[in-house]
């Protein structure tokens, strides 16, 4: 068995369990979760022998069927591929644990195994699709497979609002497929093909007006999914008020899809940077708007939502520059990026769990009442904010760095606007850390979960300054997986917490192994540009 034997394995696992899943139901809780967590294993290790064998051996491919690659289904799996499979591999598998321990907190036995985790192998699986995609319409199907998923998670439980948001997301997302689409049509009528190793040849070949109608369809709709100024605006409605696993997979994955698309076909189907300032300036925009609606928010997760915006404008901007430092820049900062926003949700999830909200006018004294919820937010949030010498310092650094080489006038506004964006984002986490983690704690929260009650008086308080009444589950804040109200616990669940660790862990490996990361990142960026290794290991000439 070869390398390239492994490419199915990705999409079809998941898809091979989500529908045993579904078959078994309700039973057998501790198979299915053995099911889920072994596939998710399966798929990890899959992903890594991928990504070994395209470093070492160039782009893995696959012809489906054994049809050729004009007429068939392409897998591909190149170094940027077989990167983005081992992060989104890695961080699924913790978020699912996290999710594990969720349910079983909540005592949710129903909805997470018969609903949550056949879709939740879905949406990995689509994930999966997207980044193998030798051709625009298997790009589709990946994307519509994450669209079908993600609507079924975003709505889990049926509370008013998870099905405002679903309604909001989806039709959205329907508008991008449409778009997408119309846009694939466009590309096959023009150059009779949708195979990316194809089109790379074909679309030099036509005219400069179509080419660029063409390339704004493709990042008209990639800007949309990677949630880009100014088609961003549904994003932070959106997200918030699904269940703190599905937020989180949601932002650190789906979004970096869109990126990775935009990547793929800028580098692949339109070299050159014929749109580099319009896109420079999308990644302008993305940056500092982004950050201003992050400074202005007063609940985490909003917050969380908006710093998400502002740093996709990093990975744009590298993209912009479309030189081997700036594409080595952003794919360095999109793995960093998948791992540390995705832990900080997840420590949305802990910190809600614990205080009964993630509005920081609610929240006080979290350092002192729990230390190690403390520390698994202070760490990745100093990396999200750049500070040295973690990993998204390296990676803000790089594309400084190619920004700076770059020389042009756009180019010198983008460096100042990244490194202004740099300075609110750390003001916007400093902010959360003295609101909810460092000033004393509110009257209503107390070490051993329980709560003050709005009519109880300050003086029947017990020995924590506070009323031994615990949390009714009509004033509960927080949200199980099912939608139910959930109270306030004086320590997370140990799956819930070991997840988040692990992730905490694998952010910092990033700053540990930031050589070797940084020189696959580079020879990613090399290979890209080249194109020649991509559409010789596809077409085999």
């Amino acid at each position: 068995m070869t390398a390239s034997d492994l490419l199915p394995l990705p999409v079809a696992l998941p898809l091979l369990a989500a529908g045993l899943k579904l078959a078994i139901g309700q039973r057998l809780p501790r198979t299915q979760r053995f099911i889920s967590a072994g596939v998710l294993c399966a798929v990890l290790a899959a992903s890594l022998t991928l990504l070994v064998a395209a470093d070492r051996n160039g782009p893995q491919v696959m012809h489906t069927g054994t049809w050729p690659a004009s007429v068939g289904i392409t897998l591909v799996a190149d170094r940027l591929s077989g990167l983005m499979l081992v992060v989104s591999a890695a961080v699924t598998l913790c978020v699912l644990v996290y999710s594990i321990g969720q349910g079983m907190a909540d005592s949710d036995e129903a909805t997470p195994l018969s609903v949550f985790h056949p879709a939740y192998l879905i949406l990995v699986a689509g994930v999966c699709d997207t980044f193998l995609a030798g051709d625009l319409f298997n790009l589709y199907v990946g994307f519509e497979i994450m669209l079908t998923s993600s609507y079924v998670l975003l709505t889990l439980g049926g509370t008013a609002a998870r099905m405002r948001a679903g309604a909001t997301y989806v039709v959205v997302s329907l508008l991008s497929s449409v778009l997408f689409l119309v846009a694939i049509g466009m590309v096959y009528a023009a150059a009779g093909t949708v195979n990316l190793a194809l089109l790379a040849g074909r679309l030099a070949e036509l005219p400069s007006g179509v080419r660029l109608l063409l390339q704004l369809a493709l990042l008209t709709v990639f800007g949309i999914k990677a949630a880009v100024f100014p088609l961003a605006a549904w994003l932070p409605d959106s997200y918030p008020t699904a269940p703190a696993p599905v937020t989180a997979v949601f932002a650190g994955l789906l979004t970096k899809v869109g990126v990775y698309s935009i990547l793929r076909v800028q580098t692949l189907l339109f070299p050159g940077g014929r749109l580099a300032d319009p896109l420079m300036l999308v990644a302008l925009l993305s940056m500092v708007v982004g950050i201003l609606g992050a400074v202005a928010q007063t609940d985490l997760k909003r917050l969380l939502s908006f710093t998400l915006v502002s740093h996709i404008g990093y990975m744009v901007f590298g993209i912009a520059l479309a030189s081997r430092g700036g594409i080595a820049g952003a794919v360095f900062y999109v793995a960093h990026h998948i791992t540390v926003q995705t832990t900080l949700f997840l420590v949305a999830g802990l910190v809600e769990r614990r205080g009964g909200t993630t509005d920081l006018l609610r929240l006080g004294g979290l350092a002192r009442i729990s230390p190690l919820l403390a520390v698994v937010f202070f760490v990745p949030a100093m990396n999200l904010a750049g500070i040295p010498p973690l990993s998204g310092f390296l990676g803000k650094l790089g594309l400084l760095r190619a920004g700076v080489a770059a020389g042009t006038g756009w180019a010198y506004v983008l460096v100042a606007g990244g490194i202004l964006t740099s300075l609110l984002t750390l003001y916007a986490l400093a902010k959360v850390w003295n609101l909810a983690f460092w000033r004393a704690a509110p009257l209503d929260l107390c070490a051993d979960g329980t709560v003050l009650e709005s009519d109880e008086e300050p003086a029947a308080a017990g020995e924590n300054g506070a009323s031994a009444v615990p949390l009714p589950a009509g004033h509960a804040h927080a949200a199980s997986l099912s939608g139910r109200p959930i109270t306030t616990t004086a320590s997370p669940p140990a799956a819930m917490l070991l997840a988040t660790c692990a992730l905490v862990a694998l952010g910092l490996s990033f700053t540990v192994l930031a050589g070797p990361l940084t020189g696959l990142a580079d020879r990613a960026a090399v290979e890209l540009l080249a194109r020649a290794p991509y559409v010789t290991a596809v077409l085999g000439h």
